[in-house]
């Protein structure tokens, strides 16, 4: 038996995972990953590097984050406290869904995870303070190969729950997109 329900969504390759938590009066378990049961659901690669953040105020953006091939990365994105409101942006060149977006509710309550493919941007809006997230990456952080979108980027128009209450000199610092990008060749 699976602990994943995998429900392609509308840019390909990108997949809601919903975990199957078994409950009982002490509470609850639930696996957050499995190699095996993944690959179903999209996941071909080891798990490189495992990464936690919190971010503390509802309101505050974090990412569009990418990296550029050969370091293109596949992650598996789970809140584990509060809720946030996930984004992943398709940069794949020749895609019929380039430069489109997507974005699903992550929560602790909704046992939600979102597996994004290589070749997408990834950022967040936080929704409740104190909200966790787990990060689950096929490829190593790379700095030579780090790159981003701005978030408030007209071309993309993501249209965020809340207004940005804050984001980092790094994010409001990434160049919006021009005509010259082309998207990323895997």
């Amino acid at each position: 038996m699976s602990r994943f329900t995998c429900t392609p969504l509308p840019l390909a390759g990108l997949t809601r995972v919903q975990r199957q938590p078994l409950a009982d009066a002490r509470g609850f378990f639930e696996r957050l990953f499995c190699a095996e049961e993944l690959a179903a659901c999209g996941w071909s690669g080891p798990i490189a590097q495992i990464n936690h953040s919190l971010t503390r105020q509802a309101g505050s953006v974090r990412g569009l984050h990418y990296q550029q091939p050969p370091h293109a990365e596949m992650k598996l994105v789970s809140c584990l406290r509060g809720a946030v409101w996930d984004v992943a942006v398709d940069l794949r060149a020749g895609s019929p869904t380039f430069l489109h977006w997507h974005a699903e509710e992550l929560s602790a309550d909704n046992a939600c995870a979102l597996l994004i493919p290589q070749g997408f941007a990834h950022g967040f809006q936080a929704l409740t303070p104190d909200a966790e997230l787990l990060y689950c990456h096929s490829h190593p952080y790379t700095p030579a190969a780090e790159a981003g979108l701005h978030p408030q980027d007209a071309r993309l128009a993501i249209a965020w729950p809340l207004p940005l209450a804050e984001l980092s000199p790094r994010d409001a610092g990434h160049a919006w997109l021009t005509d010259a990008f082309e998207g990323l060749c895997l």
